[in-house]
């Protein structure tokens, strides 16, 4: 594979997807991109390996994980409220139906 599709790959997964950032770093333009998307499979198939949402996800629980272990006292609150509800870090009860269904509440018009 071409040095500046390689570059344009590594690019894209470091700024979480970003075309533009990785066209600049690879030494092209948006257009060059999408040509390569079309015309050439391999390129399009390491694209697509690449997921910038799953990305952006680790990043944060990294950096969420990071603050945590130096003590940060909001990213702890916030791992139990979001990690810890089975244990009862919550801050208000979610009452649900069978299986987490939404309950369904039928009212009756008085005449």
């Amino acid at each position: 594979m071409d040095i500046k599709k390689k570059a344009f790959i590594k690019a894209y997964a470091e700024s979480f997807g970003n075309i533009s950032i990785s066209a600049k770093s690879a030494g092209i333009d948006r257009r060059t991109y999408t040509n390569w998307l079309k015309s050439d499979e391999e390129f399009k198939a390491a694209i697509e390996a690449i997921e910038p949402d799953d990305l952006i996800v680790d990043f944060a629980e990294n950096a969420l994980m990071k603050k945590i272990s130096k003590g940060d006292t909001t990213a702890i609150i916030f791992t139990l409220k979001t990690k810890g509800k089975k244990r009862g870090y919550v801050e208000r009860q979610e009452v649900t139906g069978a299986d987490g269904a939404e309950i369904q509440i039928n009212l009756i018009k008085k005449k």
